[in-house]
């Protein structure tokens, strides 16, 4: 998968690659190192183009269920499609999971209130936020790929190690 070693054994160089992406999906930009940003890159653009891919692949179901006064009712509600829901599994497989952060101005029961429905932030960023934005760029544009930039920041002090940022375009 990788071809850059990057001065670390495997599972090191893994944890480091998974978490970068993570940084980068989750905050939209990061500074590293040229060679690690050029794997970094590589692995986040194929994570976003599943998600571009499957951004808007949902279906209807309607279901028959019964209230409290013992009456049929009908429920119409979206699912993921077998496909997409494929690709959040996937990407849940490489992504960590960040918490999202409880505000200055919320308590603990405002904040388990607002965060009980997303187990997984940064896959529900990726398929409502990024997803989207790229597939209209997508459309409007006609390219595909090409979702981060790097921009060089010059050497590092110390070691001269080339720095880079990282964003999401």
């Amino acid at each position: 998968m990788t071809n850059r070693k990057l001065g670390k054994p495997t599972d090191q160089r893994k944890a480091l690659l998974r978490n970068q992406v993570t940084n980068l999906i989750w905050y939209g930009r990061i500074e590293t190192t040229l060679a690690r940003a050029k794997e970094v890159s590589s692995m986040a653009e194929h994570l976003i183009t599943l998600a571009v891919r499957e951004c808007d692949n949902t279906i209807e179901v309607t279901k028959e269920t019964k209230n409290d006064k013992q009456q049929i009712v009908n429920l119409t509600v979206t699912n993921d499609a077998p496909s997409k829901l494929h690709a959040r599994r996937q990407i849940m497989s490489y992504l960590y999971n960040i918490p999202e952060a409880k505000k200055a101005d919320e308590n603990k029961k405002e904040y388990k209130e607002r965060t009980k429905d997303v187990k997984y932030p940064v896959v529900e960023k990726l398929f409502r936020e990024i997803g989207p934005k790229y597939k209209a760029r997508k459309a409007e544009k006609g390219i595909g790929g090409g979702y981060t930039r790097i921009v060089k920041m010059g050497p590092r002090r110390g070691d001269a190690a080339e720095m880079v940022i990282l964003e999401l375009v």
